[in-house]
């Protein structure tokens, strides 16, 4: 039934006849019915957001799913063709925003909170809709009518019993992470929000601070960064404790660096004073770049800069010395 592959073939129009042909002979169907009861294979659907029509990379990510799916079918497997629908989050919300031409959260609470929410499921139900008919076109093959949706109180009860079991086991705690605020959506941002929609290809100035010591009067650590804008909140400096550190004279400065950076750090003339092992160095005390800020001081922060070891220091760039602010970011 299918027009012969030539130069100059309607591809659409030919994808079009297979998917009839799968129709009207009920392949779907028969592959499972083939295979049933037979040794499980499990995939479980990473579920797409159903926050507006497919993109090409969400066909990208379809194709290769499918893909494996029928890989395991042709093996005999046993399979479920579960989709999924992520229909919970930001990007949600935000795009409703949009539509009702909302600018703050006040904006929601005067709409009206339970209103808001139904009107998010409106806009999930129907680009799940819309994506389904997408998936179908890109000849994905699940059992469309048996998709699960986040935002179901089945999933939503399952999440909280599990929670209720980490509890009672004593799992969860209070804690301390430090994580992007969004302003305007006065809410936290999570890691797959700022992946998807806040990488930007950005140039910043590194810098070379000099961290002074405070028992050794004269000689510094020498810190290299790449996000200067964080020296505000310095807490320690890493070495590594298998490294082997310099002490370098150059011009009325004594810095350490790391013997392995020590070419790409300290440039011009200098002289090579001693050596020092990482683990050495653990728990010196220095003044960091802003102990005067009245802030600063108040917090306790000039009494509590270290030198700590960190196995994941590096001296390939920059000094051998990381500059650490745990409030900037989780490393």
């Amino acid at each position: 039934m299918f027009k012969e592959v030539a130069a100059g073939v309607d591809f659409p129009v030919l994808e079009k006849e297979i998917l009839q042909f799968w129709k009207e002979t009920n392949a779907f169907d028969k592959l499972v019915a083939k295979n049933r009861g037979k040794k499980r294979w499990s995939f479980v659907d990473g579920p797409i957001t159903a926050n507006n029509p497919m993109g090409v990379h969400h066909a990208w990510g379809r194709t290769y799913k499918d893909l494996f799916q029928r890989f395991k079918a042709m093996q005999g497997y046993d399979q479920r063709y579960q989709n999924g629908f992520d229909c919970q989050g930001l990007w949600v919300e935000v795009n409703v925003e949009k539509d009702l031409g909302f600018n703050s959260k006040r904006d929601i609470e005067a709409f009206g909170v339970e209103k808001f929410v139904n009107t998010c499921k409106e806009r999930v139900l129907h680009y799940a809709g819309v994506q389904t008919e997408q998936s179908k076109r890109l000849g994905y093959w699940m059992d469309w009518d048996n998709s699960y949706y986040t935002m179901s109180d089945e999933n939503n009860f399952s999440i909280w019993h599990f929670l209720k079991k980490c509890r009672e086991r004593g799992l969860l705690y209070r804690g301390h992470d430090s994580m992007p605020w969004c302003p305007r959506c006065s809410t936290g941002i999570s890691h797959h929000e700022i992946a998807t929609e806040g990488y930007e290809e950005v140039t910043h100035t590194t810098v070379f601070v000099k961290f002074p010591l405070l028992e050794r009067p004269g000689e510094s650590l020498l810190v290299w960064t790449t996000t200067p804008w964080t020296l505000a909140a310095n807490v320690a400096a890493a070495v590594h404790p298998e490294l082997t550190y310099v002490k370098v004279r150059q011009g009325a400065d004594v810095l350490y660096v790391s013997k392995g950076a020590l070419a790409n750090a300290v440039r011009g003339k200098h002289e090579v004073l001693g050596e020092v092992a990482g683990s050495e160095m653990e728990g010196w005390r220095y003044r960091g770049p802003f102990d005067e800020l009245p802030a600063v001081a108040e917090a306790g922060a000039p009494d509590a800069h270290r030198v700590i070891a960190w196995k994941d220091v590096s001296d390939a760039e920059g000094t051998g010395i990381v500059h650490i602010a745990p409030g900037c970011g989780k490393e």
